[in-house]
């Protein structure tokens, strides 16, 4: 039986086309057509089929095995109406084939292009990731490959970098990133011919993705001004960078052989005035004035952490500003044996008599019993204040002391 025309033109056309072998095709037509036989009625154990490349004509083989799978016995049972069976057949297994030389395509095309930049456009977002269409094949950004905060919509062309490339049962798995490092150093690539073609050279990157980055560039040509190569004219180089990546800040620092240098520049915008190195310890103290500090750290730490990462030293800032002395306590006033502390009631006396003389044990003090009130003229008069001297002493048989000052009235 000979397979019809259209099958056998569809397998060249597939092979053209495609590069897809005919015979590989018919190998797996012949196996799934087997399949086909032992599904009908009355059919043998084993069989083989076999397919004519030239004319497509379709034989199949019953075979009886022995007990040590030798084919003992073989004839030949091809059914009448086996021809709608393998069209049948042929055509699912032409897709399948289709379908699995495609996915080999696309992993023998992207296997090993890890940290190759490639462009996409969003076709779906979820909490877990995102798929991008490359053209030829999807590719997937986990949310943990992304940029903090960044939200893609449906139908955006972005940029990211193959950080793996796996081959699984249903077909390669392309996973790419926007957060990696090495992306910053790939549209840099982009935008400066002079790191293309090596006349300047990355040395060192550090990225918090979504917030900043700083990358160490070196020339390799004294005429060409690295940090201005990477700038552009007015920022118009970095700033394609910085609008790929949604507004992450870009800094550029020179990178220098002395590592106290480096520390300095890696520290800008912040003006350092001096950095001390610990090369056993990999430590940097760098001392700033005292209004660049805040600059040096950076917002949460930000400029100095990156500083860190870029040099591989644990950076320390510290001002130049000496700290600032301690307050000295005031003495305590203490009691000594001869002069005992005045009690309270005498201080709040004293407070109210400044002027008043102290009183001795051997003058005798007037009480509020001595306070003496004195009537004149039906006017009552209160004597604040009577505090007797040694020859004024009032003594009296009566109670109540009484003056006579019907002469001071007098006199008057």
């Amino acid at each position: 039986m000979a397979m019809e025309f259209p099958i056998m033109d569809a397998l060249e056309v597939l092979e053209r086309e495609r590069g897809v072998p005919a015979d590989v095709i018919l190998e797996a037509l012949a196996n799934a057509l087997v399949s086909a036989y032992k599904r009908r009625p009355g059919a043998a154990e084993e069989a083989r089929v076999t397919i004519d490349a030239d004319s497509g004509e379709i034989r199949v083989y019953a075979q009886e095995l022995d007990e040590d799978g030798t084919v003992v016995k073989e004839w030949e049972d091809t059914p009448d109406d086996f021809g709608r069976i393998a069209a049948q057949t042929a055509k699912q297994v032409i897709q399948q084939r289709m379908r699995d030389v495609k996915r080999e395509q696309v992993f023998d095309s992207y296997e090993g292009r890890e940290g190759d930049l490639i462009t996409g456009i969003v076709q779906q977002v979820d909490h877990r990731f995102a798929i991008l269409d490359l053209g030829d094949a999807e590719a997937i950004l986990p949310k943990s490959e992304g940029i903090p905060y960044e939200r893609l919509e449906r139908g955006n062309r972005v940029k990211a970098i193959i950080v793996e490339v796996r081959g699984e049962g249903k077909g390669p798995q392309i996973v790419i990133s926007r957060s990696h490092p090495d992306l910053v150093r790939r549209l840099l690539e982009l935008e400066v011919p002079e790191l293309a073609d090596g006349t300047v050279e990355l040395v060192a990157i550090a990225r918090e993705p979504g917030n900043r980055t700083k990358i160490a560039v070196v020339s390799n040509d004294p005429a060409v001004d690295p940090k201005g190569a990477c700038v552009g004219a007015r920022g118009s180089r970095v700033r394609q960078v910085v609008n790929e990546l949604k507004g992450e800040k870009v800094d550029v620092v020179q990178w220098r052989e002395d590592v106290s240098q480096f520390i300095a520049e890696a520290l800008g915008p912040a003006k350092v005035k001096e950095v001390r190195i610990d090369e056993d310890e990999k430590v940097a103290e760098v001392i700033v004035s005292e209004h660049q500090l805040s600059l040096a750290i950076g917002k949460e730490g930000q400029n100095a952490r990156l500083a860190a990462r870029l040099s591989g030293y644990k950076v320390d800032i510290r001002s130049d500003a000496p700290p600032p002395a301690p307050e000295a306590a005031p003495p305590a006033e203490t009691a000594t044996e001869d002069e005992p502390a005045a009690p309270i009631a005498d201080a709040a006396e004293a407070a109210v008599n400044p002027d008043e003389s102290e009183i001795t044990q051997d003058e005798p003090v007037a009480t509020v019993e001595e306070m003496a009130v004195v009537e004149d003229e039906g006017d009552q008069e209160t004597v604040s204040e009577l505090t007797p001297t040694t020859e004024e002493a009032i003594t009296t048989d009566d109670e109540d002391a009484v003056i006579d000052n019907s002469d001071d009235e007098e006199s008057e």
